[in-house]
């Protein structure tokens, strides 16, 4: 494998997987042509896809493989990954999804403007083609509305996109200092969070490719269970909103 020329001891990239199918191989590679380190943690995969990437990882020192025994969940795997980076002295990761809809080509872009302003988290803002799933488009409004509401519009310009740059040590801070965030709920519970620690975000579009069954796309996206999981997280983000409402009055009116 080519080795790329963008090489980083404290910028990483940080994908989170679990039975992403084939897609995940050239995810990574994907991410191997753009960034050095890339890590994949492995959560509780039970498609083979941990053996491939074992074995792309024995020929390639800049691709590092976490496999964890059984499935935790995204937000639990990028927490153990947050963890091992920061005991490796690493500062910010770029997480991305392992099936392949992330824009790999963007980042250095993304890892550029984290390293001008390593205080903020990037936050990609997905622009859709015109294929993309109606349902999964209009839906995530909701979710956008609500978390820009939790944070009286700090700047979240997408707060479901997983395709961001975080500061480690605040989102290390801010999971391990309660339960939750520890699946899907991660994405948009973590921009949340972020901007109430007084996280900024920096909004940058990136494009975002929904993949069809034939062409390899898997899916782990459950509509029922899914939304239910967000609201209820929106539930207990709103209460916690209440409770810093006047902080984030205080700040908002220092910030004007």
């Amino acid at each position: 494998m080519n080795i790329p020329s963008r090489t980083s001891r404290t910028h990483l990239v940080l994908i989170p997987s679990y039975n992403p199918g084939a897609k995940v191989f050239e995810t990574v590679r994907s991410a191997r042509a753009q960034w050095s380190p890339v890590w994949v943690v492995v959560d509780g995969s039970t498609d083979a896809s941990a053996q491939g990437l074992q074995a792309m990882a024995a020929q390639d020192q800049d691709l590092h493989v976490i496999v964890l025994p059984r499935n935790v969940g995204k937000g639990a795997a990028v927490l153990h990954g947050l963890d091992l980076a920061a005991a490796q002295g690493f500062t910010h990761v770029l997480t991305m999804d392992s099936d392949g809809q992330h824009p790999a080509h963007l980042i250095p872009d993304f890892m550029a403007a984290s390293i001008h302003q390593p205080a903020a988290m990037v936050l990609g803002v997905p622009v859709f083609a015109a294929d993309a799933p109606r349902l999964r488009v209009n839906g995530r409004k909701i979710s956008n509305g609500w978390a820009n509401l939790e944070t009286l519009w700090a700047g979240i310009g997408d707060s479901l996109f997983g395709f961001r740059v975080y500061p480690i040590e605040p989102l290390r801070r801010v999971m391990h200092g309660q339960r939750w965030m520890r699946r899907f709920d991660f994405d948009p519970e973590a921009a949340v969070r972020m901007c109430w620690q007084g996280v900024k975000p920096v909004n940058l579009p990136a494009t975002v490719r929904y993949f069809r069954a034939d062409e390899g796309g898997v899916s782990h996206f459950n509509y029922l269970r899914d939304n239910l999981l967000l609201s209820w997280m929106h539930s207990r983000l709103f209460a916690g909103f209440l409770m810093r409402l006047p902080l984030l009055l205080a700040r908002r009116i220092k910030g004007t």
